[in-house]
C-alpha cells in the first residue's frame, strides 16, 4: 500500500515525519482474502464474455438513437472495468482501494462529458441533454427566495410563522449534510466558516443574476451559516475528534473469534485505514498561504458552478443530474484535498499534484467556462457599485496584509538582526579582560585593527 511506501521512504519535514510515523503504527494481519485480491483476469473475462453475447446472440435493434446511447454507456463502462482494475491507487485505501479507482474513472468521463458540451452551440448543448432525459431542454424558472422577510407576520392569523415554514424545504437537510460533508474534506474549523460566510457575501453580491440568491437576511445568517451550515461544521468537528482518537489496529475478518467482532469490523472498513491530521497553517510561508486562498477560492467557485450550471443548462433543482454531481464530488473531493494537503505539507516527497486533485481542478474550471459560453449575458450584468467598492476593499485588504507578512515583516525583522548584531559587535569588543583592566591596543593593532575586529571584519 501507499502508506506502507509512505513509511519506508520517510519524510522531510518534521510535521509529515510524525505523520508518517504514526501510519506507521497502523497494522493488519496481511490476510490476502478473496475481498483483497485485484481479480484483473476475472473481470477481463465477465467482460469478454459480454462482448460475445451482444456480438453474436443479441439482434442489434434498429433504433439509431438507442444504439448510440447504448454504445455510449457500453464504452463508459469498459474503460470503468480498465481503471477499477488497473489505475493508480490514490492515498485511501478504504472501504476499497478499486472504490477510489472508480471514482478517479468517473471523474475522467465528467471532465470529457464537460468537454463535450463545451464544443457545442449553446442550443445544441441544451437540446443534448434531452438524450439523457427527454424532460430536460425547456427553460425553468427560478424560485425567489426573498420576499416577505417578517419572522413573525401579524397579519396572518392562521399561521403567523408562514414565512419559516416556506423556507424549510429540503434544501435545508442538504445545507447540513454537505457542510458536514465538506467539514471531513477540510479538517479546520476556521477555513469551513471561512468559505462559508463568503458564500453568503457572494449570494448577496450576485442575487441581481440568479434570482434564488435572493434571500431574507435571516435566512443567510441564522439559518444558513449558524444553523444549518454551524451545525454541519461542529458535528464534523466531532467526528473529526473521534476519528483522531480512534485506535487503528486492524485485525483480519477470519481471525475474530465473535460475531459481534466480525459485525463491528465489517462496519469499521468504512472507517479510514490511518487518520492524518490536516494542518494548514496558512501563515507559515507564502507558498501556503497563497495555496489556502486558492483552496477557498475553487471551493467557492465550485458552489457557485453548482447554480449556475442548472440555470445555463436548464435543470430544476430537484434533478436527479443535480444530486448525482453533488455526490460526485463528495466521493472526489475528499482525495482531492488529501493529495492538495500532501503536495503542500511536503512538495520533495509529493513532487507533483495528485491526479484527482488535478482533474477536479480542470473539472471546475470547465464548468465555469460552460457557463460563461451558455449565457454570458447573465454572468456580465454589472455588480452594483457599492458591492464592487466592498470586494475591491477586501481584495486590497488580503494584498496590504499579504505583503506586509511575507514581505515587509521579514525585511525589517532583518534589518533589526543586523542592527542587533552591530551594536552587540563594540560591546564584545570593549569587553574587560580578566584582570579588571580593557585591552590596550598595541602599536600594529592600532594600525592594523586587533586580530579579533579583523576576523568580524571579514565575517
Amino acid at each position: 500500500p501507499q502508506d506502507a511506501a509512505d513509511c519506508q521512504l520517510g519524510g522531510t519535514s518534521r510535521e509529515s515525519l510524525h505523520r508518517r510515523n504514526t501510519e506507521c503504527e497502523v497494522f493488519d494481519d496481511g490476510t490476502n482474502t478473496f475481498f483483497w485480491r485485484a481479480h484483473t483476469v476475472t473481470v477481463l473475462f465477465i467482460l469478454t464474455c459480454a462482448l460475445v453475447y451482444v456480438t453474436l446472440l443479441e439482434e442489434t435493434p434498429q433504433d439509431t438513437a438507442y444504439n448510440t446511447k447504448r454504445g455510449i454507456v457500453a464504452s463508459i463502462l469498459v474503460f470503468l472495468c480498465f481503471g477499477v482494475t488497473q489505475a493508480k491507487d490514490g492515498p485511501f485505501t478504504r472501504p476499497h482501494p478499486a472504490y477510489w479507482r472508480f471514482w478517479l474513472c468517473v471523474t475522467v468521463v465528467y471532465e470529457l462529458f464537460l468537454i463535450f458540451i463545451l464544443f457545442q452551440t449553446v442550443h445544441d448543448g441544451r437540446q443534448f441533454m434531452k438524450y439523457i432525459d427527454p424532460k430536460l431542454g425547456v427553460p425553468l424558472p427560478e424560485r425567489d427566495y426573498g420576499g416577505n422577510c417578517l419572522i413573525y407576520d401579524p397579519g396572518n392569523t392562521t399561521d403567523p410563522f408562514h414565512n419559516i415554514w416556506d423556507k424549510m424545504d429540503g434544501f435545508v437537510p442538504a445545507h447540513f449534510l454537505g457542510w458536514y460533508i465538506k467539514t471531513l474534506m477540510i479538517r479546520d474549523w476556521w477555513m469551513c466558516m471561512i468559505i462559508s460566510v463568503m458564500f453568503e457575501f457572494l449570494e448577496y453580491s450576485l442575487e441581481h443574476q440568479l434570482p434564488n440568491f435572493s434571500e431574507c437576511w435571516w435566512d443567510h445568517w441564522i439559518m444558513d451559516v449558524l444553523v444549518c451550515n454551524g451545525l454541519g461544521i461542529y458535528c464534523g468537528m466531532k467526528t473529526l475528534a473521534w476519528l483522531s482518537m480512534k485506535p487503528y489496529q486492524w485485525q483480519g475478518l477470519w481471525n475474530i473469534p465473535t460475531y459481534k467482532g466480525k459485525i463491528k469490523r465489517i462496519a469499521f472498513q468504512f472507517t479510514p485505514y490511518s487518520w492524518v491530521k490536516f494542518e494548514w497553517k496558512p501563515a507559515s510561508n507564502l507558498r501556503r498561504w497563497l495555496a489556502v486562498l486558492g483552496i477557498i477560492f475553487m471551493f467557492l467557485l465550485a458552489e457557485l458552478n453548482t447554480f449556475y450550471l442548472k440555470f445555463v443548462l436548464w435543470m430544476p433543482p430537484e434533478h436527479y443530474l443535480v444530486l448525482l454531481r453533488l455526490v460526485f464530488f463528495v466521493n472526489v473531493g475528499g482525495v482531492a484535498m488529501r493529495e492538495i494537503y500532501d503536495f503542500m505539507d511536503d512538495p520533495k516527497f509529493h513532487k507533483k499534484l495528485g491526479q484527482q486533485a488535478w482533474l477536479v481542478a480542470a473539472i471546475t474550471v470547465t464548468e465555469f467556462l460552460i457557463v460563461v459560453k451558455y449565457d454570458p449575458n447573465t454572468i456580465m450584468l454589472p455588480i452594483p457599485f457599492f458591492i464592487t467598492q466592498c470586494w475591491l476593499l477586501g481584495i486590497f485588504l488580503i494584498f496590504t496584509w499579504t505583503l506586509w507578512r511575507f514581505f515587509i515583516r521579514d525585511i525589517t525583522l532583518r534589518y533589526k538582526e543586523t542592527r542587533r548584531r552591530k551594536q552587540e559587535a563594540p560591546a564584545d569588543r570593549d569587553r574587560p579582560l580578566g584582570n579588571g583592566n580593557t585591552a590596550a591596543p598595541s602599536g600594529r593593532s592600532k594600525l592594523n585593527g586587533s586580530s579579533d575586529t579583523l576576523r568580524q571584519r571579514k565575517a
